[in-house]
């Protein structure tokens, strides 16, 4: 991949305090520690394709690519458990998704457990959690902390402040860069180093943007991926998800139709939500809100589309919602470096910009997340740190958000616990990655035949070149799903050959020395993270029916 512009960065900043060391060497690098804070900025469903510092197809993010221009942009960080409760899991504790407890978004975060902000707390730092959580505990390791309830909504969010619920009028992503830049500002102690969260909704499910952004990209027609009509031959999991563009994107939820004469309906089951969202804006958002959208629903009802023109109308629609939201969130994160750098706080703080995970635009025709392929399991993911990193690096080594903690206890000076099962990347940042690095990552998504997308639970390696996923079927008694058993299936992708992953290689009989070696490495990766399944007597037998 070619070197674009910039990439965007989630920022946490914190700083340790530690006592003086006798020799220059020592004393200098205690300065580097004394002076760091961090800015974690994140995203939820933020795809790498509409970072231009990652794809110049769709739009600009001048703001966010500035990070990664002044900082490093990883190519392949990837994330353990594509949803976005599980990946706020892991990236706290440094563990994967069964160590951690938290494997699906029904379940609670035991906030009891070690997590990276409590060690940076107990060692100096302040720290602040602002904006999406996700979690359904509170947050703990936090002297500050005011989240979105749930989900959260676009506009007029509910919030809980240190336990106290609270309205705030406005939208989201500039409300929560509001909460960031005056606890920054205003409210956390200046003597100390601070780690500061910064967590926007945007741009999740339903991409609903800031009323100033709603004519943006009107005269935009955005290009249609190559597989967006995928058959899915091959890929009999892929063939049985329900987040398909075309059949389960929602006209009045999804797309916003929804028509004051309620002539439009829908499906899905989703038609009352979406009506209600409108419903909950007040009137001047109305107001502005009716001026864009009801000339689309004229224009709409007039058309009649159906077919192959009804589902690129929806992907166009969806897309152009989509980057309103993205610009919105580019403009915040350029607030926040603007706060940083007339604070004389931008050489002195680590600035990550990333997402809770990928997203498709589109791809195999789908939105949404969950599978193994490429647009959900890669995460954009930027650094900026003057004083360690190198401007304009790129990093193409694979790294997982469960390295987030230990990386950023290590710049804090501190050893990560034993449980954490990531691994600090420091040393890669500057270029100097370790000869034992990882060739190989592990993923593992819980929720069989889950009830809002159908998906098949899964789990699988991905190498610098190839991907073998294992779709095992089974609910293991979670909650919100179907709790059926589907038929095991195999997945292997050559991702230099075939980088969409269209053609399933598994059945190739010139394969087999390979799948046999990934099935190994895969074994190795499972014992390793201690996820061998053998608390689920089902998972035995599928092993000896289906693994060899």
């Amino acid at each position: 991949m070619s070197r674009v512009t910039p990439v965007l960065l989630y920022s946490l900043t914190g700083a340790v305090v530690l006592s003086s060391l006798s020799s220059c060497k020592e004393k200098k690098s205690e300065e580097v520690k004394k002076t760091m804070n961090v800015v974690y900025i994140m995203c939820d469903d933020h795809s790498y394709q509409t970072i231009s510092a990652y794809d110049q197809r769709y739009m600009q993010t001048p703001n966010i690519d500035r990070i990664a221009s002044e900082g490093v942009r990883f190519t392949n960080s990837f994330v353990a458990n594509s949803l976005s409760g599980p990946s706020r899991a892991c990236m706290l504790t440094g563990k994967h998704s069964h160590a951690n407890g938290f494997t699906d978004n029904t379940t609670t975060f035991d906030g009891n457990q070690q997590t990276f902000p409590k060690l940076l707390q107990a060692n100096g730092y302040q720290t602040a959690m602002i904006g999406k959580w996700h979690l359904v505990s509170e947050p703990t390791g936090f002297d500050y902390w005011d989240i979105l309830i749930g989900q959260g909504d676009y506009y007029n969010p509910k919030f809980i402040k240190n336990g106290e619920r609270v309205q705030r009028e406005g939208y989201a992503t500039n409300i929560v860069t509001d909460l960031a830049i005056n606890w920054m500002d205003s409210i956390r102690d200046k003597s100390k180093p601070f780690c500061l969260f910064i967590h926007h909704k945007a741009p999740h499910r339903t991409w609903m943007p800031d009323l100033c952004d709603l004519d943006l990209y009107d005269d935009v027609i955005y290009p249609m991926p190559e597989n967006f009509y995928d058959k899915y031959e091959g890929r009999i999991p892929a063939s049985k998800q329900e987040m398909s563009i075309i059949k389960d994107m929602d006209l009045v939820y999804d797309l916003k139709m929804a028509d004051k004469e309620n002539e439009i309906h829908t499906t899905t089951g989703l038609e009352e939500a979406g009506r209600n969202m409108y419903n909950a804006l007040n009137p001047e958002q109305k107001a502005a809100w009716d001026k864009h959208y009801d000339p689309i629903i004229a224009r709409f009802k007039k058309d009649k589309l159906t077919g192959k023109a009804l589902a690129e109308w929806k992907y166009q629609q969806y897309m152009h919602d989509y980057m309103r939201v993205i610009h919105s969130v580019d403009r915040n994160v350029g607030r926040v470096l603007k706060y940083l750098e007339e604070n004389g706080l931008m050489g002195n703080t680590m600035i990550v910009y990333t997402s809770d995970q990928g997203f498709y635009m589109g791809e195999h025709g789908w939105f949404d997340k969950r599978l193994m392929y490429e647009e959900c399991l890669r995460m954009p993911f930027v650094i900026r740190y003057p004083k360690e990193i190198k401007p304009g690096t790129d990093n193409k080594d694979i790294t997982l958000n469960i390295d987030f903690a230990p990386l950023f206890l290590d710049y804090a000076g501190m050893d990560k616990p034993s449980q954490m099962q990531g691994e600090s990347f420091r040393s890669n940042l500057r270029n100097e990655t370790p000869a034992n690095w990882r060739q190989a990552m592990y993923y593992r998504y819980w929720m069989n035949a889950d009830n809002d997308h159908n998906v098949t639970a899964n789990y699988g390696i991905r190498t610098d070149r190839y991907k073998l996923i294992f779709y095992y079927g089974e609910s293991l008694g979670m909650t919100g799903t179907k709790n059926e058993s589907r038929t095991p299936e195999w997945e292997l992708y050559d991702l230099k050959e075939d980088p969409m992953e269209m053609k399933n290689l598994y059945h190739d009989p010139s394969k087999k020395a390979l799948i046999k070696e990934l099935k190994t490495k895969l074994l190795e990766l499972k014992q390793q993270y201690d996820d061998e399944d053998s608390k689920y007597p089902t998972m035995a037998e599928i092993a000896r029916k289906y693994y060899w």
